[in-house]
């Protein structure tokens, strides 16, 4: 599991690039490289991490699910996941 404020940091990092989103579009299509420079370093889409919605945990994150491969395996051998079942022959 994260420290909470590394969780914390990325959900404030999400939401600055939802709300800059339309200026940056727009910034873009004008070729307005000033204006585009002058918004906050976290309002750009580069600077988001995949990570686990459940835990945190930035590596071995599965983007089909949204979840690390420790929480997948977990629910998958639960049976909480539809349509996943542990291989086998």
């Amino acid at each position: 599991m994260s420290k909470k404020s590394i969780i914390a940091r990325q959900v404030k990092r999400e939401k600055m690039v939802a709300k800059y989103a339309a200026k940056r579009a727009q910034y873009l299509k004008e070729g307005n490289y000033e204006a585009l420079d002058k918004l906050p370093k976290n309002a750009s889409p580069v600077r988001l991490k995949n990570r686990c919605q459940l835990t945190g945990r930035p590596k071995g994150y599965m983007r089909k699910f949204g979840i690390c491969r420790n929480q997948f395996r977990d629910l998958a051998l639960q049976g909480m996941i539809p349509g996943i079942t542990k291989a086998s022959w």
